[in-house]
């Protein structure tokens, strides 16, 4: 069965080739990145343009380096939400119409359950079931994962997610966009040169008792800091270090405090975030401690991406029950969505 996933639920537009049997066979991405950069952020308009432009040249581009025609597809999978309204829209509208004109079913993906399943396309892959930590753009959770479509929430952030900080703090830093990625090159820069760190930040929410997150008192903290003595470059990076550090505790505390409460031996790491090292290196060896295993998607899965959703579409088509076989032509969009609370059809 070959699945052609379309993801456009923010800045960057994905688009991938995923068959049951054979795996990934292609995927290609446009970031939108420098285009955002000249305005400090994202401009919902300028992404939902810029997606329309880009999906179907993407579309052609993945099939011709699987030297595959559309005629082949058997589904087509997009991201129906959250993310952006204008931007889900043109991955959806666009789903349907090729969908419709090939006769095919078109699946509605969340965007989150595409992030919480990447792991399964690297090798080796965990296998349900396990706890998701989930740190991509404006969510920060964690999720007991017991199969396909069943998920509980076991925590979430309060305020702003881990990478929203990252980008908040970046920005007070003077470090521009994206601030999340130069804010962590920032803080390993400094790590490696081995100065002494004279800045200590709070862990927020670190012995709260529960699972929750908040980050939005850390970033504050980063700016009391600031304000208080010139922002040399020396400064920018002992900053940038010492955010970076605790955001990494708090996260790898509250995961392996899910991990005990579940009893569960796998922890799953998606999103933008599982991108950085130092996440990456302090779960692997603290979990390794507790007799644990850690799974990330390999890098260039972490962000948003094709692949994510095209494989999502496969694992529900291949489980009749899990989605919303009705062929009508029509499709919604859900900027806002739980993800706990979806439907068995995936809406």
């Amino acid at each position: 069965m070959l699945i052609l996933g379309i993801e456009t639920s923010c800045d960057e537009t994905g688009v991938a080739l995923y068959h049951t049997q054979q795996g990934l066979l292609s995927h290609a991405l446009h970031s939108q990145t420098e285009m955002h950069g000249e305005y400090g952020g994202v401009v919902p308009e300028l992404a939902s343009r810029d997606h329309i432009r880009r999906v179907l040249p993407l579309v052609r581009q993945t099939c011709a380096a699987a030297g595959l025609d559309l005629k082949a597809l058997d589904a087509i999978a997009y991201t129906q939400g959250p993310g952006l309204a204008g931007a889900l829209l043109v991955g959806a509208s666009i789903a349907a119409a090729l969908g419709f004109a090939l006769e095919i079913p078109v699946l509605g993906i969340h965007h989150l359950e595409g992030h919480l399943l990447s792991p399964l396309l690297s090798d080796p892959a965990p296998a349900f079931p396990f706890v998701a930590l989930l740190v991509s753009g404006g969510h920060t959770q964690l999720m007991e994962v017991s199969g396909l479509g069943l998920y509980k929430l076991l925590g979430e952030t309060v305020d702003d997610a881990a990478g929203e900080a990252f980008d908040k703090t970046a920005k007070l830093l003077g470090l521009g966009y994206p601030g999340g990625p130069a804010l962590s090159k920032l803080a390993d820069e400094f790590f490696r040169s081995g100065q002494p760190n004279q800045f200590k930040l709070p862990r927020p929410m670190l012995r709260s008792g529960d699972l929750n997150f908040s980050f939005s008192g850390l970033k504050t903290a980063v700016l009391t800091l600031a304000r208080k003595q010139p922002l040399t470059q020396q400064t920018r990076g002992a900053l940038a270090s010492a955010f970076q550090e605790a955001v990494v505790d708090v996260l790898t505390e509250k995961s392996l405090a899910a991990l005990s409460r579940t009893g569960l031996t796998q922890l799953v790491v998606a999103g933008g975030v599982g991108a950085n090292r130092q996440l990456r290196n302090n779960l692997c060896r603290e979990a390794e401690k507790m007799g644990a295993t850690v799974f990330f998607p390999e890098l260039e899965f972490c962000t948003d991406n094709g692949a994510m959703i095209a494989f999502a579409g496969a694992m529900r088509l291949q489980v009749p029950e899990t989605w919303n076989k009705k062929l009508d032509n029509t499709f919604t969009i859900k900027a806002r969505w739980d993800l706990e609370m979806q439907d068995a059809a995936g809406e």
